[in-house]
């Protein structure tokens, strides 16, 4: 009997008609590997991995194979996106065992949930071979396998040290010499294939170059995001970006899209764009918001997890194209001028003759009838993509990653007024889009004062929210507040920080991702590196600081200094997984700078857009009028004369109101 029709998981429905007899991840699962006395199986992926599907058509759907799971195993199927921390434990386990780790992940573990072989994807027959080794071995050799789990689960229950370093201005250049060292100087990027975006990298470097000054930073960063714009990881015709690049000059990607890499990837952009004012990073940013809202965004108005790697179980499909496909959508003429921009070759970049489409030319900065061809072009072969298959979405709303989306928003939406971009440049209001999916976060995934990690269809699931998810959600009400002015948001980011201070914190100053009432697993995870998303601790920071900012309530700032504190091992060895507690840890030394403005135009005051135009690392930044309800940092302070009016702190520490603009330039820049 296969138990995952009423799931809610895209994923564990995609595994409703195998004839492994799959059970949820759930305690009755356990207990029956108990009643009969045999492993369990445990298979870990997502709705959008490629070799997921992989193995569940070789594998999973087959007869003979389900047979065999069947009558040795009890089979559990897990939604990493929607338990995480299944996800986590089982991890560290392969990883221990392996050396290596991905998805799917194939775990066999005893009864009570005690890993003892791990592994990821298995053809068909090797699975079939390994499936009758262990069920021997479980029949034949219980005492050395039940031996085998207890060694891993106390190899994996070994938590590193806690840190009580400090965060200094040295280890932040340290950090960045690491950084250098890695650097791929020809293509961008860090390390060799296959290459991820290294977007909190990214936010990092800029971050510290605004604060030091340090132009290296500012070009890694920026040379960086042109190179992945310009390559095949970046979708040249429907905007946004895949998950990563086979090689390392970003040309054939792994074709899912991720609503995490897309939303990190905005924001790294849009702060490309406030830095330099490269009109290539606003076009990529703008293009990769309209990605989210055209193809990610809800019916409820949150924006779904991902799209799939497969098109009917092949990758590439949708978005390559032959130099024969090109002349049939545009005619010679414009199939000669797209071929060249795009790099399509008979040769090809990618499977049977076909090519990724790449930006080999320049489209911006040019001339007025360049552009529109290419914007002419682009939209055409978009028109003829539509008719192809397209791939499928999972569309499970995740809580952290539509948080770190709605902060995305959030500094785009400052940006685009700061700029002054009128309706015919930008039409889409990016506040309006935020606040949508913050109020259903709010109205569905809170429950109770607590967080739900996932919804589907306007159904909140049963996955309790981790600590990732109280950090991205709170960071973005927090930044909410500040496009607002609306203390509501403000109100709810200090109560999921109070949760968090009371339900994960592990007394040394560090953080569990699960909560104390959490389902108790085989060990507790507490991983403080960012990986493909922010760490639970670091999101929770970068939530700490601005909560600090936005309150004045120094408390905030200790516990998040407390627990950068226990980063710092990371930092000095291995900065490439720690971007974003690094990027925190700017803020952190930045400041944090709180600037207020009292307006009565809180949307287009001259100060407040020098106010964003200058702003320091993760500085926030309200306006409004006099007291206005809700907003602490408004609260107490006047318009001078009459006449709008900054006032500027940096860690609780204010300087004198101004009412220039020169003068905010001025302070803003000391």
């Amino acid at each position: 009997m296969n138990r995952l029709a009423s799931a809610t998981s895209p994923y564990l429905l995609q595994h409703a008609d195998n004839p492994v007899h799959w059970w949820p991840w759930c305690d009755e699962a356990f207990e029956e590997a108990k009643r009969r006395d045999v492993p369990v199986l445990i298979s870990v992926g997502y709705a959008a991995c490629h070799w997921c599907h992989v193995m569940a058509h070789e594998s999973f759907e087959d007869e003979a194979i389900g047979d065999l799971v069947n009558a040795n195993f009890v089979a559990i199927k897990v939604d990493r996106e929607e338990r995480p921390d299944v996800d986590a434990v089982y991890m560290a386990a392969t990883q221990a065992m392996t050396r290596q780790g991905g998805w799917p992940m194939t775990v066999f573990a005893t009864p009570d949930g005690k890993p003892f072989v791990c592994g990821t994807y298995y053809p068909k027959a090797q699975f079939g071979l390994l499936l009758t080794r262990v069920a021997e071995a479980w029949r034949d050799q219980r005492e050395a396998v039940v031996e085998q789990s207890d060694l891993v689960v106390e190899a994996i229950s070994q938590r590193p040290g806690t840190g009580t370093g400090e965060i200094t201005d040295e280890l932040l250049a340290h950090a960045v010499e690491q950084l250098r060292g890695d650097y791929d100087i020809a293509h961008g990027g860090f390390g060799g294939a296959p290459k991820f975006p290294p977007h909190m990298i990214m936010l990092f470097l800029l971050r510290h170059h605004r604060r030091t000054g340090d132009e290296e930073s500012l070009e890694l960063a920026r040379h960086t995001g042109e190179a992945m714009a310009r390559g095949g990881i970046h979708d040249q015709l429907g905007g946004g970006f895949h998950r990563y690049a086979v090689d390392a000059t970003w040309t054939v990607p792994h074709f899912e899209k991720m609503l995490y890499d897309n939303a990190l990837l905005l924001r790294a952009y849009t702060e490309i764009w406030r830095l330099t004012g490269d009109e290539m990073a606003r076009r990529v940013a703008l293009d990769t918001a309209a990605f989210m809202l055209d193809e990610l965004q809800t019916t409820q108005g949150a924006f779904a997890s991902a799209l799939d790697a497969d098109t009917e179980g092949v990758e590439g499909t949708t978005y390559s194209w032959t130099p024969a496909q090109l002349e049939a959508v545009l005619g010679a003429p414009d199939a000669a001028f797209a071929a060249d921009l795009f790099g399509v070759t008979e040769a090809g970049t990618f499977e049977h003759g076909s090519s990724v489409l790449e930006l080999k030319r320049d489209i911006d900065d040019v001339a007025p009838e360049i552009r529109e061809r290419w914007e002419r072009v682009r939209e055409r072969l978009m028109a003829a993509r539509r008719t192809r298959p397209q791939p499928s979405r999972d569309d499970k709303v995740v809580a952290a990653w539509n948080g770190l989306a709605i902060t995305a928003l959030c500094e785009l939406w400052r940006r685009c007024v700061d700029t002054g971009d009128d309706a015919e440049r930008v039409e889409t209001d990016f506040r309006a889009v935020a606040v949508e999916a913050g109020e259903l976060l709010a109205r569905l995934h809170l429950v109770d004062g607590k967080l739900r990690r996932v919804s589907r269809d306007g159904v909140v699931g049963e996955p309790a929210g981790v600590l990732e998810d109280y950090g991205c959600v709170a960071e973005a009400f927090c930044a909410l507040h500040q496009v607002t002015g609306d203390g509501r948001w403000l109100e709810l980011a200090g109560g999921l920080l109070d949760s968090a201070a009371q339900r994960f914190r592990d007394g040394e100053g560090g953080f569990h991702d699960t909560a104390d009432d959490a389902e108790k697993l085989v060990v507790r995870p507490a991983d403080p590196t960012d990986n493909a998303t922010p760490s639970g601790l670091s999101s929770l920071v970068a939530a700490l600081l601005a909560y600090t900012g936005l309150s004045g309530e120094p408390r905030w700032r200790e516990m998040a200094e407390r627990a950068l504190g226990t980063v710092v091992p990371v930092l000095a060895q291995h900065a490439r997984f720690a971007g974003y507690a690094a990027a925190s840890a700017e803020v952190l030394l930045s400041g944090p700078y709180e600037i207020a403005i009292v307006t009565t135009d809180p949307d287009g005051d001259p100060l407040l857009l020098t106010a964003l135009e200058q702003a320091p690392p993760g500085a926030v930044v309200v306006a409004g009028a006099p007291d206005a309800p809700g907003v602490p940092l408004l609260s107490g302070r006047t318009m001078l004369d009459g006449r709008s009016t900054a006032y500027v702190c940096r860690g609780f520490v204010c300087d004198r109101p101004v009412t220039t603009t020169v003068e905010l330039t001025t302070i803003l820049n000391q």
